[in-house]
C-alpha cells in the first residue's frame, strides 16, 4: 500500500468524493478538481503550486484528455479511484467486467453470498465507491467490484481473488477507439492474478497465461454451461435467467459461486427470488394484452440485440438517443427477424433510419413521449413494446434511469386512460 503526501483528484462526481475521504482520513492532503469549474490553464496552475505525487482518476477522464495528457508529460502518477480503495482492502474481491450484463450478475451474486451466510459489499461501478467500501467499520468477507473499461485504463497493481469477464462486445468505442484496444482493456482485469486465483471466461475466448481459469457459456464443452434451464446441478428454470441471452451469465454466476463456496440450492432460491435491476427488461405495465418493457439500460447494440432475443411476439422497438458507435449494420439481420415497427428517437434516429430502412419499417419520432404514443398506437393484443435505445441518454435526458422513467410515466398514462384514439 502506498502512503501519499498530497494527491491531486480530478472529478467531484461519487469516486472522487470516496477518494477524498479516504486520502484525507489517512492525513494525505488533497486537491479536488472538476471539469466544470477549471478551465485548462487554471488547472495547470493550480497543480503546479500544489505539486501533487500521485493524481487520482475518476473513471469519466480518458487517457486522452488533456489534464491527463499533462500530468503524464511532468511524470505524476495516474491511479484510478478504483486501484486507490483496492490497495487498502482487507479482504478478498471477486471483480465483474464486460459490456453488458454486469449488474445483474453483481446483484445476484451479493444475494447469493448473503443467503449463503457471507457478507459481501458490492462497489465499484454498482453500490459504493471501492474506497468507500473500505472505510466500512466492520470488514466483509469479500469486495463484489463491479468495474468498467474506463477504470481498468490505469490500473497498475489491481488484481481479484475471483475474475469474471461476461463478454466483450461492441461498446464505447468511442472512447477508446476499437475493438482491440476495448478487448485489450478488458483483460487487464486478469494481468495481475495468481495460480491460486480463478478466472471465468467465456467459452472460446482465446486467453494466455491466466493459470487458473474456467470458461463459461451455452456451447457444448464449456466448464459452466447453461443447457435446457440448468447449469449442472442448478435447475433456472422459469427465473428470470432461463434464457439463452441470461442463462450464459447464469453458467458464470455458477462458477463463481463454487469458487467461493456457495451451495447449488442457494444459488437456485436466489435466482427464483431475484428481482431485475430498474431499467434492465422490466415490464412496466400491461396494457389491453401489450406488455410494454423497459431496458433504457441497453446504451449500446449488443445490449439492444440481446433484449430482441430475449423477447417474444412481435416487438414494437424504441431505438435512439447518443450512439456510442457508428456501425449499425451487424444488427440488421435480428431486427428483420424480431422487429414489426421501429420507432426512432434523439440525435442518432436518421442515422440508424438509413441503415435500417431496408430490414424494417421505420418511424422518425424524434421524442420518446411520440415514440410511445406512436408504438401504442400500431401495437396488438400480444406484442411487446421495448424501449431499448441502443444508445446513450445524454442527447434529451441527463441518466438512462432518467429516460426509463420518462418511458414508465407515458405508458403509465396510456394505461389510466386504457382507450386508443
Amino acid at each position: 500500500m502506498h502512503n501519499y503526501e498530497k494527491a491531486l483528484i480530478l472529478g467531484c462526481g461519487r469516486s472522487g468524493q470516496a477518494a477524498e475521504a479516504l486520502l484525507r482520513g489517512e492525513g494525505t492532503q488533497t486537491l479536488t478538481l472538476d471539469e466544470a469549474d477549471c478551465d485548462f490553464s487554471n488547472f495547470k496552475l493550480q497543480t503546479a503550486n500544489f505539486n501533487p505525487d500521485v493524481a487520482i482518476i475518476s473513471p469519466g477522464f480518458s487517457l486522452k484528455h488533456p489534464w491527463l495528457k499533462d500530468l503524464a508529460a511532468r511524470g505524476v502518477p495516474l491511479l484510478s479511484e478504483l486501484e486507490l480503495g483496492w490497495s487498502r482492502r482487507q479482504c478478498p474481491v471477486i471483480a465483474v467486467t464486460g459490456s453488458n450484463g454486469k449488474s445483474t450478475v453483481v446483484k445476484w451474486i451479493a444475494n447469493a453470498l448473503s443467503q449463503a451466510g457471507q457478507t459481501a459489499v458490492p462497489c465499484g461501478n454498482y453500490g459504493l465507491p471501492i474506497s468507500t467500501a473500505v472505510m466500512l467499520p466492520e470488514v466483509p468477507d469479500w469486495l463484489l467490484v463491479e468495474v468498467s473499461s474506463f477504470q481498468l485504463e490505469t490500473v497498475q497493481e489491481f488484481h481479484p481473488q475471483i475474475g469474471v469477464l461476461l463478454n466483450v462486445l461492441p461498446n464505447h468505442l468511442d472512447r477508446h477507439g476499437d475493438m482491440e484496444t476495448y478487448r485489450a482493456l478488458k483483460l487487464r482485469l486478469f494481468e495481475r492474478m495468481n495460480k491460486s486465483d480463478t478466472a471465468i471466461i467465456p467459452y472460446n475466448f482465446e486467453v494466455a497465461g491466466f493459470g487458473n481459469y474456467k470458461t463459461f457459456g451455452i456451447e457444448e464443452g464449456a466448464d459452466y454451461r447453461f443447457l435446457d434451464g440448468k447449469v449442472g446441478a442448478v435447475d433456472l428454470s422459469g427465473t428470470y435467467f432461463d434464457n439463452e441471452v441470461l442463462g450464459a451469465a447464469a453458467a458464470a454466476v455458477v462458477a463463481v459461486g463454487e469458487a467461493c463456496g456457495i451451495p447449488a440450492e442457494v444459488l437456485e432460491s436466489s435466482a427464483k427470488n431475484f428481482e431485475p435491476l430498474p431499467h434492465r427488461m422490466q415490464t412496466v405495465a400491461g396494457i389491453n394484452g401489450v406488455r410494454f418493457v423497459d431496458d433504457s439500460k441497453a446504451t449500446n447494440l449488443a445490449a439492444m440485440c440481446a433484449a430482441l432475443r430475449m423477447s417474444r411476439g412481435r416487438v414494437h422497438l424504441i431505438a435512439g438517443g447518443r450512439a456510442k458507435e457508428s456501425d449499425f449494420s451487424f444488427a440488421k439481420d435480428l431486427l428483420a427477424q424480431q422487429v414489426f415497427h421501429l420507432y426512432l428517437i434523439g440525435e442518432a434516429s436518421t442515422a440508424m433510419q438509413s441503415a435500417w430502412k431496408d430490414c424494417v419499417q421505420c418511424f422518425p419520432c424524434q421524442t420518446l413521449e411520440q415514440a410511445v404514443f406512436s408504438a401504442w398506437e400500431c401495437a396488438e393484443p400480444g406484442d411487446t413494446v421495448l424501449l431499448s435505445p441502443a444508445c446513450t441518454s445524454f442527447d434529451q435526458f441527463c441518466s438512462f434511469a432518467e429516460r426509463g422513467a420518462v418511458f414508465a410515466r407515458e405508458v403509465n398514462r396510456l394505461a389510466a386512460s386504457d382507450v386508443k384514439a
